[in-house]
């Protein structure tokens, strides 16, 4: 006789493989769907997202009042919480997909062989897109926008804490769906919080899953990057860092450090890691760490900078392989680009880094030497956003090198197939 909790994976278990089988229903309709259709079926779901705003921070304010109650961080309730100005600009962003050049059967490349072969190489859908993600309720519509635009069904497995907001956006999606005459099951959201129902994903829903997403901790995409039986993106932690040069703009350098730190703290481009030029100390150092410090933001330093800074507390090992997602940065000297290059290869996440520097040479060092996925000269880390990239959005930031790196947009949603025209030609 089966217990309770193995009745329960049982459920699981089919409720997941009934929803892999509808996904693997959709991919052809939606594959073949025409561009005006996909723009309509978006266009009227950043509509109802509008429409039921109302219900959606009702809903939000349900999931936060749990997440304080199970006493989530602040950096954690921050990406959990929704406000007017967060729906419309969920809503803004599934326009901005709608916009985008509709990417399937594009011809990336063409040529002619001597033999009068003219082959083509042309995007494709992917196949089903399954996403894992926690807390960003927005996920949710970024996600399903960009795979229905990229020509994908897509399932969506949510955190737990965000499954309340998570299901007022996915009826928005839907109801886009349905309006335009697309299979409403293009885009369907895990409705369960049971942890088995990762598991059925990982393990590729009876072969109906084609690739994963991960967003969320470190642990969460460990355990999907050692457990998944198909392809993954994986998006890491953001351990990004900010080097301040010599060369630097002071005012232009302060700047950039207050608002990488501290436009949203529990952002995976929020800078982390505060370095700066020996020779830039008696110029640069203080300027920074006090604009930082009246923002509000922790300082955790090396001896060095403490001797600068006595406010700081010490920085320890740990902290330069830590994701804060909060109001801390660690700071420390480095002898000139090449120190700061040693240190970011020793303990970047290869997320995104950024240079402040005037000195050309010292810039073009930094982005030749540096294989991060995002790198930025003169600008703030917190750019390190599909929808700033111009994508519309983002299901996330890629930081491996396999197939899609950086913001995954519409275009890495996709693959690509050959086609080849001929006139009766034989192989001898």
């Amino acid at each position: 006789m089966l217990t309770a909790h193995e009745r329960s994976r049982e459920d699981t278990a089919a409720l997941m493989e009934g929803i892999g089988r509808r996904a693997r229903d959709a991919a052809r309709p939606l594959a073949i769907a025409g561009s005006d259709r996909k723009r309509a079926a978006l266009t009227a779901m950043a509509e109802a997202i509008l429409r039921r705003e109302r219900t959606i921070l009702e809903a939000n304010e349900d999931d936060v009042a749990n997440g304080s109650e199970a006493g989530l961080s602040g950096a954690f309730i921050d990406r959990l919480t929704l406000t007017q100005a967060r729906i419309r600009d969920m809503a803004d962003g599934v326009r901005a997909i709608a916009a985008l050049p509709d990417p399937v059967g594009e011809v990336i490349a063409a040529w002619e062989r001597p033999n009068g072969l003219k082959i083509e190489r042309v995007r494709t859908p992917l196949g089903v897109v399954g996403v894992i993600y926690e807390s960003r309720p927005n996920v949710t519509a970024d996600a399903g926008a960009l795979c229905l635009k990229a020509g994908n069904p897509v399932i969506l497995r949510g955190g737990s804490d965000s499954l309340n907001s998570s299901s007022a956006i996915h009826v928005c999606l839907v109801e886009g769906l349905v309006e335009a005459g697309l299979p409403e099951h293009a885009i369907q959201l895990v409705p369960t919080a049971d942890r088995a129902a990762v598991g059925e994903m990982l393990k590729g829903l009876s072969g109906n899953l084609d690739v994963l997403v991960p967003r969320g901790g470190k642990s969460l995409v460990a355990r999907v990057q050692q457990d998944a039986r198909v392809p993954v993106f994986a998006h890491l932690e953001g351990i990004c860092h900010l080097y301040v040069d010599r060369s630097a703009d002071l005012d232009m350098a302060a700047r950039l450090a207050v608002n990488a730190k501290m436009r949203r703290t529990g952002v995976c481009g929020a800078a982390e890691t505060l370095l700066v030029d020996r020779a830039a100390v008696a110029t640069h150092l203080v300027p920074i760490l006090s604009a930082l410090d009246a923002a509000g933001c922790e300082i955790r330093a090396s001896a060095e900078v403490m001797a600068a800074w006595p406010r700081a507390s010490a920085a320890t090992e740990a902290d330069w392989r830590t994701e804060y997602l909060d109001a801390i940065i660690s700071v420390r000297l480095v002898e000139g680009v090449g120190e700061a290059i040693d240190h970011i290869e020793k303990f970047s996440s290869h997320h995104t880094e950024a240079i402040v520097a005037e000195d050309p040479a010292v810039v073009e060092r930094f982005f030749r030497e540096i294989d991060s996925a995002i790198l930025l000269h003169n600008a703030s880390t917190q750019f390190a956003d599909g929808g700033e990239f111009g994508m519309g959005a983002e299901i996330g930031i890629a930081t491996g090198r396999m197939h899609a790196r950086g913001p995954v947009g519409v275009e890495q949603l996709t693959s690509f197939k050959y086609r080849v025209r001929g006139s009766g030609q034989v192989r001898p």
